[in-house]
C-alpha cells in the first residue's frame, strides 16, 4: 500500500498549512488513517488517527489543539491541517495507514515517504 503525502514546503512562524495524503492505487475508505511526525534529532511521535469515515478523531498527548485530522473519502485524501505554526513544528509528517480502526492505537502498518515541514521565524 502506496501512501503519498504533500504540502509541505518553508513556511513561516504563525502561519497555516494544509499536509495531504492519498493512497494511489487504493481507496482511501478502507483504512483508518493517521499521522506521526519526527522533530530533528528526535524519534517519531504520533500527531492522530481518523477512522474510516472520518467521524472520530484521537490525537497525540504531547500535541495542542492547533493540528485537525481530516479525511474526503470521495478525493481519496486525508489532510492534517496545522495552524499557528511554531519553530517547534519543522519536522518530517507521515501519513500512516491500518485496516482497522483502534482508538488511541499507535500501531499503524503502512507508511509514507514523509513531507518536510519547516518553519522559519
Amino acid at each position: 500500500v502506496r501512501l503519498v503525502e504533500s504540502g509541505g514546503g518553508l513556511v513561516q512562524a504563525g502561519d497555516s498549512l494544509r499536509l495531504s495524503c492519498t493512497v494511489p492505487e487504493r481507496t482511501i475508505s478502507a483504512f483508518a488513517m493517521g499521522w506521526f511526525r519526527q522533530e530533528p534529532g528526535k524519534e517519531r511521535t504520533f500527531v492522530g488517527g481518523i477512522n474510516f469515515a472520518g467521524t472520530r478523531t484521537y490525537h497525540g498527548d504531547s500535541l495542542d489543539g492547533r493540528f485537525t485530522i481530516s479525511r474526503d473519502n470521495a478525493k481519496n485524501s486525508l489532510y492534517l491541517q496545522i495552524t499557528n505554526l511554531k519553530l517547534e513544528d519543522t519536522a518530517v509528517y507521515y501519513c500512516v495507514a491500518r485496516r482497522s480502526y483502534v482508538p488511541g492505537t499507535l500501531e499503524y502498518d503502512y507508511w509514507g515517504q514523509g513531507t518536510q515541514v519547516t518553519v522559519s521565524s
